[in-house]
């Protein structure tokens, strides 16, 4: 899968300039006005004249310079400094791409890709969990589809999504992608084999590690595959489970209960 570099510029209280903004001020600066800018790129008046400002409050300099009135009508220029603005971006995207590209030969054998390095990087998310795998299988009907993703050679986790997701996501079978599970939603049982339950995920492993406080208790599984399963449970019911690292377990959790995130 090709990498695209991209560069977002920000500074403290002032939101951050990327490439929508860079091609907000090419489009205006093509035009030869703000409104035929924004236009262009598909944004309304005043969210344009909202970037255009974030921008000048960033470089601390105007990068247009506005027109009103006159024989020629108004419209809108860019400044010395919007020029160079636009170009010092343009390096920097290329700068990166050239980076990520030679990182490939780095990374040859090594089972990582330039994709997986940045989205390990720069993903940022509350839940607990976060494997990445490669989709298997999507059933689905007109409202609901049940998405199967293979962390490892061993573990499947199926995630219930709608189906409005599955097509606004790009889901298909082969795609690689992430799946959430935030760790209180994850039930710890006991031995090799689960108890039947109607919970869709019975993820086995073996107890890797437990942390235990005055009010709860953290209990991470060895999956299979270097991975690990991470439940939040009450230290009372982790003391009754009396397990210790070492000991089989399986980690159950809902399909609802499932995020499926792709980079």
């Amino acid at each position: 899968m090709p990498i695209e570099a991209t560069v977002t510029l920000k500074s403290r209280d002032i939101s951050g300039v990327g490439r929508d903004r860079i091609r907000l001020l090419q489009a205006v600066a093509r035009e030869g006005s703000i409104t035929a800018g924004a236009k262009a790129a598909g944004l309304s008046y005043k969210a344009a004249w909202d970037a255009l400002d974030a921008m000048t409050n960033l470089f601390g300099q105007p990068l247009l310079e506005t027109r009103t009135g006159g024989k020629a009508g108004g419209g809108a220029v860019l400044t010395p400094t919007g020029v160079r603005v636009i170009e010092a971006f343009g390096r920097l995207e290329a700068e990166m791409a050239r980076v990520f590209r030679n990182l490939e030969p780095d990374l040859a054998g090594s089972g990582i890709s330039p994709f997986n390095l940045v989205s390990g990087f720069f993903m940022k998310t509350s839940a607990r969990n976060a494997l990445r795998g490669t989709i298997t299988a999507i059933q689905s009907d007109t409202l609901s589809a049940e998405v199967a993703v293979a962390v490892s050679d061993d573990t499947t986790i199926y995630a219930m999504l709608t189906s409005e997701s599955v097509r606004s996501l790009g889901l298909c079978v082969g795609r690689e992608a992430i799946v959430l599970i935030k760790a209180p939603f994850v039930l710890i049982s006991p031995g090799s084999e689960a108890p039947l339950v109607s919970a869709r995920n019975c993820v086995h492993g073996v107890v890797r590690r437990i942390d235990v406080s005055a009010v709860n208790a953290e209990i991470v599984l060895d999956i299979g595959g270097d991975k690990t399963l991470a439940a939040s449970i009450t230290a009372r019911s982790a003391a009754d489970l009396n397990l210790s690292p070492g000991d089989p377990a399986c980690a159950l959790f809902d399909a609802a209960h499932v995020i499926v995130a792709i980079d």
